[in-house]
């Protein structure tokens, strides 16, 4: 299952059945769950501001023992990760599970029905550090444990990870004006780090000494953001492929519609339809990768972001008609024309996006073969904003070749796609390197695929 693939319904049912009764039990303001094997000694350090918390001492905090003891939902990074990604060896320490307050309930996990839920994993053995992250898409707050959770535990990092305040397809229900739902992502990532940050300090005597934001896709564009918007809370990030939203072009209303238009007539054996695919950013040898994303990601997206920055397009309708035709006339994602919407929704899609203004460190990785946020209308562009703000001595961009957009597309198109997962363990351990010793990253290049295809499961940057 990818990304933005999941509907509301699916979701419910597979979170109530992989989460256990024990972990997903409401009521009062605090509580506690028994896991054994581990030393985590005294009372669980209070969440700032939290409404609800429940605290459990786990042998493994790594999904090596949290899918077996439900602290984790695999449902919710299905498709992310590589196959045959492993956990590594068991981390124990302290879980804290709740939520902050908030006036949406998309997000049913644990039988809460309440967004703004927060996962934060405490190691006993813990090496200073914090790793913050939010997840992609509209999925919930366990989205990163395989493909960050994991690593930054193993290097003995706390792990902090929020729903980002809005879960599932009517994202849009959320907030009152064009954009507030997806402003909530922000503040809940600035919420969470400043909370793990006391959290961390009252579990282990001191603050963490760094603190890093990690993600990808909508995580990555929330790294951005933190670190042109909220410097002072992080010693760095690491953004893998995130989302870009500028005011004018591009941004994901201006790289779906050409899509949506040429791929059926390129389907259809129409002339012309493949050059437009080519134009519109979705490289030459990707075409394999372009059924699926039709089926499963540029009309769900589209509509769930067209429907979240310009809700007035479809009139009365919410969230649009799934794959109208080509010329249906008003209120048909397919033909939508963002250029041509009033000055009103521009101003909208002004409020959320990016400037490039960023006040640390940042790693960026973005695959050559992502057809769902095209590298040459997304990362490359992100790329020139940072640099033209001046900003550029705090960046590096690792333009990754053959990656996709989600390491679980390898497994049926190893030949057209590498896993980026080895890429982002190797610019984290970059980002420690830069920040804590010293030491300058390599330059911003293209990363070529290994000539051996076993070497797909290592990178060098």
């Amino acid at each position: 299952m990818t990304v933005f693939g999941r509907l509301a319904a699916l979701t419910a049912l597979v979170l109530a059945a992989t989460l256990t009764p024990a972990l997903a039990t409401g009521g009062g303001t605090a509580g506690t769950a028994a896991g054994g094997g581990s030393n985590c000694g005294g009372h669980p350090p209070r969440v700032p501001g939290a409404e609800f918390m429940i605290s459990a001492c786990l042998p493994d905090l790594t999904t090596g023992g949290t899918v077996a003891s439900g602290h984790t939902d695999p449902a919710d990074w299905a498709g992310l990760e590589p196959p045959g990604t492993v956990s590594p060896p068991a981390v124990p320490g302290l879980q804290l599970d709740g939520y902050f307050p908030d006036s949406s309930t998309t997000n049913r996990t644990h039988g809460w029905n309440h967004d703004s839920q927060f996962v934060i994993r405490l190691p006993e053995r813990w090496n200073g550090g914090l790793i913050v992250a939010g997840p992609p898409g509209i999925r919930e707050q366990y989205a990163n444990d395989r493909i960050i959770g994991d690593y930054a535990l193993s290097k003995g990092f706390a792990f902090a990870a929020t729903d980002k305040g809005n879960t599932g397809p009517q994202i849009y229900k959320d907030g009152r004006r064009p954009g507030d739902a997806i402003l909530e992502w922000h503040r809940r990532v600035t919420q969470l780090t400043v909370a793990a940050k006391r959290v961390a300090a009252q579990r282990y005597g001191r603050p963490p000494s760094h603190t890093y934001a990690a993600g990808a896709s909508a995580g990555g564009y929330l790294v951005r953001w933190q670190l042109e918007r909220h410097p002072g809370l992080y010693s760095g990030g690491i953004d893998w492929h995130g989302l870009l939203f500028t005011r004018d072009a591009p941004n994901l209303l201006t790289t779906l519609p050409p899509a949506l238009r040429a791929y059926p007539r390129y389907v259809a054996g129409r002339p012309g339809a493949h050059e437009e695919m080519l134009a519109a950013g979705y490289p030459a040898g990707t075409e394999p990768l372009w059924g699926l994303h039709h089926r499963t990601q540029w009309d769900t997206l589209q509509r769930i972001v067209r429907e979240e920055l310009d809700p007035r397009y479809d009139g009365a309708a919410e969230g649009g008609t799934p794959f109208c035709p080509e010329g249906t006339g008003p209120g048909c994602d397919t033909d939508y024309d963002y250029a041509s919407r009033p000055r009103s929704v521009h101003k909208a899609v002004e409020r959320v996006s990016l400037t490039g203004r960023i006040g640390k460190p940042l790693i960026t990785l973005h695959g050559t073969r992502d057809v769902l946020l095209p590298i040459s209308r997304s990362g490359d562009v992100y790329t020139r904003m940072v640099k033209d703000a001046g900003r550029g001595d705090l960046h590096r961009y690792f333009r990754i070749t053959d990656g996709s957009h989600t390491d679980g597309l390898y497994a049926a198109h190893p030949e057209t796609v590498r896993p980026m997962l080895p890429c982002f363990r190797a610019a984290f351990d970059a980002m420690v390197d830069w920040t804590q010793r010293g030491v300058t990253p390599p330059r911003s290049r293209t990363v070529p695929r290994p000539d051996d295809d076993a070497g797909v499961d290592s990178c060098t940057l």
